[in-house]
This record gives structure tokens, sequence and C-alpha cells, in this order.
């Protein structure tokens, strides 16, 4: 079986979350570290939200497919059940996602929408047969 290769996303926007112009590194630094909140006795803390940005965005769209076309089970019944028009409709997202930004994206982006879009569309004519 072949090893799946990993990729890193990295941040290289010129402007911070509040829209500032990132200076330095220790500036960058300060704005990502955000204080942990406390959480009342007996509720478990939840972990922290992955960075938004366009790789997260397509990640989350393929998440909510792979839940729509039965590979991933729904948390709370356990179960693995498939909705394809759905699946169709996040498929379809990220594919106007990639029209409407194209010339737009870095190297790395535009290779991780795509890969996700072909294995997306195989795993649907798999899941619709």
């Amino acid at each position: 079986m072949e090893e799946e290769k990993s990729f890193v996303i990295k941040d290289k926007r010129a402007f911070n979350e509040k829209g500032d112009l990132k200076n330095n590194k220790s500036q960058e630094k300060k704005t990502k570290e955000k204080p942990r909140e406390e959480t009342p006795k007996g509720e478990k803390e939840t972990p922290p939200l992955p960075e938004v940005n366009f790789s997260s965005l397509i990640f989350s769209l393929s998440s909510s497919a792979f839940f729509h076309l039965g590979e991933i089970e729904d948390p709370k019944t356990k179960k693995k059940e498939k909705n394809l028009p759905f699946a169709k409709q996040s498929i379809d997202t990220i594919s106007m996602l990639k029209e409407k930004t194209g010339g737009n994206l870095t190297e790395d982006e535009s290779n991780f929408i795509e890969n996700v879009l072909t294995d997306l569309k195989l795993r649907y004519v798999k899941a619709a047969k």
C-alpha cells in the first residue's frame, strides 16, 4: 500500500487577524497565541479551532462531503449514512470555489483543491453505483 504524503499549511498573508500589517515574526507569534479560556467544572475543554484560511475552508467542505457520502459516521448515532444530493452540493461548492479563485491561489492551494476534488468525485461515482 502506498504511503500518503502529508502537507503543511503556512500562512503567508501580510495581514494579521485584526487587519493590521504584520511587521515581524515576534508580533506574528503574539497574535497567534491566544490565552486559554477557563471552563466551568464538569465541562469538557474544547480543542482549539483550526486557523481560518482557504485550505481549512476546503477541508471543512470536503469533510461535509465525506460525511454525506457515508464515509464518516454521525457522532450522535454512530452510523454512516449516505445522502448523495448533499454530497454533490458540497462537491459542487468546492468546484465553484476552484473556478472563482482560479489564478489567485498559491501552488499548494491549487494542488490541494485539485486533489480533494478528484478524490471526492471518484468517491461520489463509486457511492452512486
